[in-house]
């Protein structure tokens, strides 16, 4: 190995290692250090994305979604199951394997871009000097040109109720669970917490959400955020809203939450809690003193919007530094950066960050929600559809939720899109492409959709915006 580079990336998770391809790929010498450790031991490029984080919890909400839909859907399509079961041994085993194969595939693209993948703890030094302990304790210093720091993000711990590993757990320890349990609680309605108690609740889970904030999902839209509400409780899901939870005791009858709501304080007796109140920037230890790197009170990476740091040559990316904390946000960054040290116009279009909850029904959004863009005195207008009458929603019985557009009344230009129900996740790509290349609605009108598609449903609230909807009531 050698001691000196172009680039060193301090982080190898989904802004980390792209960063470091990216920079290879531009012809510069580039290394990426990570520091992962699985609870087995091992070590494994992809941070907490691949190993505990987006992977496996998709992995495991499609297994229980199919699970879900033996039990309750699948006799209305003439399938026919006896003696349904669940091994919950092979399902964890399969999460595992998936997480296996994507892992393991860092390593490859490391190899075949010619980044030099080094596996342990990075800590800058200043001055281009990286301090790089390998995975037996040996220190050595490095020098790069350019330094990135993307170590990304680590879950909140409530003081009130601190992690035990085994009744009370992250959102990591959500995954491991060895079985099933009878009741379940879940501090915090936001997209971890909701996935998570999802998966549960399929397995037959009770699953209680305690939420701190009096108004469910608020980063959503509103009508979005109702629509979801009204699904999760016909799920089984009992979200309880302004409900501040202050602490908890282990008995021999389980966990007790003691938390405060309108009626006052109340008690909630669960198996197992998973705590899911936010991630905090994981930037302990990544600095010696007097690097020039402003880190903020909350232990954010100071940045501005090209993320350069205070420091000559160093950047930031990813969950380290301002923004929503999402996977594909901190991959673009970090590409933006590689493409930026190797003297290329890049940029990261911040008003069109897609963000997804993986739950059934899915919901999706980019750009402004209808109570922001009236905040922001903009005159808009606002049309949405239903999947209840698209025929491939039907077919595949999958007919829930909605799309909605907001666009500006000046210009035509749409300004923001929201959808709840099946494959929201694919569907908002389109509205994201759309407003990336400052479509108006009536672009969206005119372009040809397929026809049994979902993305039909788009296409009728495009139209919709100009009540001109098709196939149903215009609103």
């Amino acid at each position: 190995m050698t001691d000196s580079f172009d680039v060193i990336v301090i982080g190898g998770g989904p802004a980390g290692y792209p960063a470091a391809i990216r920079a290879a790929q531009n012809g510069l010498k580039a290394a990426c250090i990570d520091d992962w450790k699985n609870r087995d031991g091992s070590r494994a490029f992809g941070g907490t994305c691949l190993n505990a984080g987006c992977i496996p919890s998709k992995a495991m909400l499609e297994s229980t979604e199919l699970y879900h839909r033996a039990q309750v859907e699948f006799q209305a399509h003439g399938i026919l199951v006896e003696k349904l079961g669940l091994d919950l041994g092979t399902m964890q085993k399969r999460k595992g394997e998936i997480v296996k194969q994507l892992t393991g595939g860092i390593g490859a693209l490391f190899k075949a871009n010619k980044v030099e993948g080094l596996q342990g703890r990075g800590r800058f030094l200043g001055d281009g000097k990286v301090e790089y302990t390998d995975t037996g304790g040996k220190k050595k210093t490095l020098t790069a040109r350019h330094v990135v720091l993307a170590t990304g993000s680590t879950p909140i711990e409530l003081p009130s109720v601190p992690f035990d590993g085994k009744a009370i757990v992250d959102s990591w320890g959500a995954l491991e669970f060895d079985a099933v349990p009878g009741r379940l609680g879940v501090i915090g309605a936001g997209v971890i917490g909701l996935e998570l108690g999802s998966v549960w609740r399929r397995l037959g889970a009770e699953v209680t959400v305690l939420e701190a904030m009096d108004q469910f999902l608020w980063m959503a839209d509103e009508q979005i955020a109702r629509e979801a509400a009204r699904h999760f409780k016909k799920q089984g899901l009992d979200i309880r809203l302004g409900a501040k939870v202050q602490g908890a005791k282990k008995g021999k009858s389980g966990v007790t939450l003691s938390y405060e709501d309108k009626g006052g304080r109340q008690e909630l007796t669960v198996d197992k809690v998973i705590v899911c109140v936010g991630r905090r920037p994981y930037s302990d230890e990544l600095l010696a003193d007097g690097t020039g790197v402003t880190v903020d009170k909350r232990g954010f990476v100071e940045v501005d919007e090209e993320c350069r740091t205070g420091a000559k040559n160093v950047w930031a990316v990813g969950d380290l530094v301002r923004g929503p904390m999402l996977a594909h946000k901190g991959t673009e960054e970090g590409v933006m950066v590689a493409d930026l040290i190797a003297g290329k116009i890049a940029e990261v279009n911040y008003e069109v960050i897609p963000s997804v909850i993986y739950t059934a029904p899915e919901i999706a959004w980019v750009g402004k929600t209808e109570a922001q863009a009236k905040e922001a005195g903009i005159d808009y207008k606002t049309g949405s559809f239903p999947f209840a009458p698209n025929g491939r929603a039907k077919a595949i019985g999958q007919a829930a939720g909605f799309v909605k557009i907001i666009a500006n009344k000046r210009n035509d230009a749409i300004i923001g899109a929201h959808v709840i129900g099946p494959m929201a996740g694919e569907l908002v790509s389109e509205l994201v492409v759309a407003m990336e290349f400052q479509a108006s609605v009536e672009d969206i009108q005119r372009t040809v959709h397929a026809h049994p598609s979902l993305a039909e449903v788009i296409h009728e609230a495009a139209l919709a915006v100009d009540r001109k909807a098709l196939h149903g009531v215009n609103r």
